[in-house]
């Protein structure tokens, strides 16, 4: 049995990862404003990525596997975005993930076999209207991937995950109604938008001894959005 962190386990994507992987593994998963009581194989710890120091505590002195969850979805036409828009994104998704590798990376260090799985988006390599703020960021996040899997080989291996649109609470103002979940899923060749299964999986097999042979890749989870036109 592996020990498991999920920064951002309460809610979406986090949520169903540790809920999968606490099925085989012991689950140590983080919240900020969504309190949850432990279950079997997993326990939840009060953590806001944004503080100045990060306390890690509960974890054990292994740690052999860390999915970065936390993000947001900020779309915005370029010419009304703050600059301030841009830091805070760039903090939460980009800066909250260094600090969580950093602070935890002796006891990933104490594993014979880590392996570290961050989140982009398909909209970094695709280009949309209205992304700059999350295909900024995101970005980082790909390239710090690269960086990192050159830096952490061969003990620590780091992938990360390219999702299109997924039925989470963070793209519920995309998928709020009928006509909003059919019109996005009329846009992918597979004709549905993802669902936390399809993301919680992928995180599953990057963890895992399956993907053993990968590190520094960009998973693209999206329906065939980025390829199929």
């Amino acid at each position: 049995m592996k020990n498991i962190l999920v920064i951002g386990g309460s809610s979406g994507i986090g949520k169903a990862t540790a809920e999968m992987l606490s099925a085989d593994h012991q689950v140590f998963a983080t919240f900020n404003k969504h309190p949850m009581g432990n279950a079997e194989n997993c326990s939840f710890h009060a953590l806001n990525v944004l503080d100045e120091t990060l306390d890690f505590d509960f974890l054990p002195e292994q740690i052999d596997g860390l999915v970065y969850c936390p993000g947001a979805i900020n779309l915005k036409p370029f010419a009304r975005i703050k600059t301030e828009d841009f830091r805070a994104d760039y903090e939460l998704q980009v800066l909250g993930a260094v600090k969580v590798i950093q602070a935890v990376l002796p006891r990933l260090k104490a594993s014979p076999a880590a392996s570290i799985v961050l989140f982009s988006t398909v909209a970094v390599q695709a280009g949309f209207n209205f992304h700059s703020i999350v295909s900024a960021s995101k970005g980082a996040i790909e390239g710090l991937v690269r960086a990192l899997s050159a830096e952490l080989a061969p003990k620590i291996r780091i992938n990360c995950i390219a999702p299109s649109i997924t039925d989470t609470p963070l793209a519920a103002s995309l998928l709020g109604t009928p006509e909003k979940a059919d019109a996005n899923a009329q846009r992918h060749p597979l004709k549905r938008v993802g669902n936390v299964e399809d993301l919680s999986n992928a995180v599953a097999f990057l963890l895992s001894e399956k993907s053993s042979w990968m590190t520094g890749q960009v998973l693209k989870v999206d329906g065939g959005m980025s390829v199929i036109k």
